[in-house]
């Protein structure tokens, strides 16, 4: 099931926060949550209910003992191998095969459950952090922590010691929950009516590759890069609002990543609950920037490129992690001393300069194979003329897409929050600016539904993950 199924949206969503919202206390509201949690999951797979449910009880268990170890470190060593291990077996096990060229003729792959990157890094982190010295938990605390199911498909990735405090003590109230739905239907409206709409640009690009011609790999490359944003960003919006009408608070998972103005600015900005856990559990571990440039410069490399792998277990993913890891290295070795903002000229630049960089790292992300990359990549940097096929698509594109497409680049920019930081000065203009958000959000709903009841249902790109 998913945050923008119809199933959700009319069934499970009003019947889950009814319940939730009977006045019962705290406990009778996480038994619900933990049973609304596993019943979300399961209607998306079925099969995977035991391996979340293995993960929990392992990792729990591992808790426990990390709390009552004097030497933590084989605890923690043995909760690495074993989540590792699960990664490794339902995301990288054929692939390696492959690589190898050892897969058996008769071999079956096996299908990996729902959100099993997210799920494994939470549970992961949170032994790591009790062996830290952090909270365990009770069995039903860290159930709920690991399915929690606004975040179980894909993310944002909490931890346990920001998440916990609030399985006990967390405000409900109507002004919240009503500012939290409004941030769901954001959400929901950038990933049905941005995303959505701009997917089938990108993938006409991406089908034909380097036959595309330089205009339409352009505008494919282009495309895929707002279609992501959007359709991450948007599940993440729905994750952080929909959280918060149930009362918990969410870090936020992005911040105009689009108006970066270096690879650093950047990552501090998309994806920042992965970017923190990687930072935190494997590039500070490594060494981070403590033992000098050149060792900073590894480590960052090293860090991006497992990110890469984190995604697929495609060559594609690695060469996106490894294009972001060099690059990022590269930055480093240019810089003296703490990194100064930029400003003007440069700032604009900077932009640029990061922009190509990230277009150009989505087509790896995007293809299929190296090949398929490096030939749109060719035709994108070469003038190239397009084939009968890739005319005919640029011709296609429908008004629709195009509005889609212009809106997104608009979207990319912080106006929003910019006039709204203005227009709260004033408390009138701050109160019809607060009633007009939410009649928007209304009709924004009802869009929508209206886009849901049309069949057309594209599941999160980030669900694969």
């Amino acid at each position: 099931m998913d945050l923008n199924a119809a199933p959700f949206l009319f069934f499970f969503l009003p019947f889950a926060v009814l319940l939730y919202w009977l006045p019962f206390g705290r406990r009778y509201q996480n038994i619900i949550l933990v049973l609304a949690s596993l019943v979300f999951y399961a209607f998306g797979q079925l099969k995977g209910i035991p391996i979340l449910l293995g993960s929990f009880l392992v990792n729990w268990l591992l808790g426990k003992a990390a709390k009552k170890a004097k030497s933590k470190g084989g605890i923690v060593a043995l909760a690495v191998l074993l989540n590792i291990g699960v990664l490794f077996f339902y995301k990288y096990l054929t692939f390696t095969m492959d690589l190898l060229g050892v897969r058996p003729a008769n071999y079956v792959a096996p299908l990996a459950p729902i959100g099993v990157s997210f799920f494994t890094f939470k549970a992961l982190s949170y032994v790591i952090d009790v062996a830290k010295g952090g909270e365990t938990g009770s069995f039903l605390d860290v159930l709920l922590y690991i399915s929690f199911f606004p975040q179980i498909t894909s993310g944002p990735i909490t931890r346990f010691e920001d998440f916990a405090p609030q399985l006990k003590d967390r405000t409900l109230s109507i002004p919240q929950a009503a500012a939290g739905f409004r941030r769901f239907v954001v959400g929901l409206g950038k990933k049905l009516l941005l995303a959505g709409s701009i997917a089938g640009i990108a993938n006409s690009a991406f089908s034909l590759g380097g036959n595309g011609g330089t205009t339409l790999c352009w505008l494919g490359a282009l495309a895929y890069t707002l279609q992501l944003y959007f359709d991450f960003s948007g599940y993440s919006d729905m994750s952080i609002g929909l959280s918060a009408a149930l009362g918990f608070t969410i870090p936020e998972n992005f911040q105009y990543p689009y108006m970066a103005n270096s690879l650093r600015d950047f990552w501090k900005r998309w994806h920042i609950s992965l970017s923190s856990w990687f930072q935190d559990y494997l590039y500070i571990p490594l060494g981070g920037g403590r033992k000098g440039k050149a060792r900073k410069m590894l480590n960052q490399i090293i860090v991006f490129t497992v990110s890469g792998l984190w995604h697929g277990a495609n060559l594609t993913f690695l060469a996106w992690g490894a294009w972001h890891g060099v690059w990022s290295a590269a930055e480093t070795a240019c810089t003296k001393g703490k990194p100064k903002p930029r400003t003007g000229t440069f700032k604009v630049i900077g932009w640029v300069y990061t922009m190509l960089l990230v277009i150009v790292g989505f087509v790896f992300f995007r293809a299929d194979s190296i090949g398929s990359a490096l030939s749109m990549l060719g035709a994108m940097f070469s003038f190239r003329d397009a084939t009968a096929t890739g005319t005919l698509m640029l011709e296609r594109i429908s008004p629709a897409a195009w509005l889609a497409l212009i809106a997104g680049l608009l979207a990319c920019v912080p106006l929003f929050p910019a006039l709204g930081k203005k227009l709260s000065k004033n408390k009138a203009a701050a109160s019809v600016l607060g009633f007009g958000s939410y009649a928007l959000a209304l009709v924004l709903f009802a869009v929508c539904l209206l886009a849901v009841a049309g069949g057309n249902f594209q599941p999160f790109i980030y669900n694969t993950f």
